[in-house]
């Protein structure tokens, strides 16, 4: 498992952001170029995994279908289905392929979900956002970090078209991601990040535009 250190960040440009990281004294540099991230996030009818995450349960899971690039159609070559799982700072991923699709047959993905981990859940698509990601990283590998901006969601509870982004966030959020064994090392490169650590779930902030 590792942990991921966030940090929102408002009122900043983005270059300034950049900037922090790039002089960081142990020598973070980009790892490959920027892309749009895009998702669609599932939970139960009753809304547990939202539920779970506003009360601070210590263990729990996230349910979200991720593609990169166009927003409306995903090519299905790096397509995953992923479920985060939660146990108090520490995060995990379980990773799985996943088939490209259309954003126009959202409303029937909950079902491809269910068949794709082959396990008796009812999920449905609840939220939809997308932001770019900026990637940042060690040559040791141990550390690293990734910048999003641009942040937009959508709601899909109440959604009875094909959805589309409507709610922007101007928010940057920075993530420090590393194994959970590296904690003690970890003090020495989290000393030199100049922003304030937040709890920050864009899939709460999401769903919390629609309410």
């Amino acid at each position: 498992m590792r942990y991921e250190r966030k940090y929102r960040i408002e009122n900043q440009s983005l270059g300034f952001v950049e900037q922090m990281i790039r002089h960081h004294p142990w020598g973070f540099r980009p790892l490959f170029p920027d892309r749009q991230v895009n998702n669609i996030y599932f939970d139960t009818p009753g809304m547990t995994c939202y539920k779970e995450n506003v009360a601070g349960i210590a263990e729990r899971k996230k349910y979200r279908v991720r593609w990169y690039g166009g927003l409306t159609e995903s090519e299905g070559t790096k397509n995953q289905l992923e479920i985060k799982i939660k146990n108090n700072a520490l995060g995990d991923k379980e990773r799985y392929a996943f088939p490209g699709f259309s954003l126009s047959i959202w409303n029937k993905l909950g079902t491809l979900v269910a068949n794709s981990l082959s396990r008796p859940l009812s999920l449905v698509p609840t939220l939809l956002n997308s932001y770019q990601r900026s990637y940042y990283g060690l040559a040791t590998e141990k550390f690293r970090i990734t910048i999003d901006r641009k942040l937009g969601y959508c709601p899909l509870i109440q959604e009875n078209q094909q959805p589309e982004i409507r709610h922007l966030d101007e928010a940057i959020i920075v993530e420090i991601k590393y194994d959970e064994t590296l904690e003690a090392e970890a003090n020495q490169v989290l000393q030199y990040i100049p922003f304030r650590a937040t709890k920050n779930s864009k899939y709460v902030t999401g769903i919390e535009t629609g309410i």
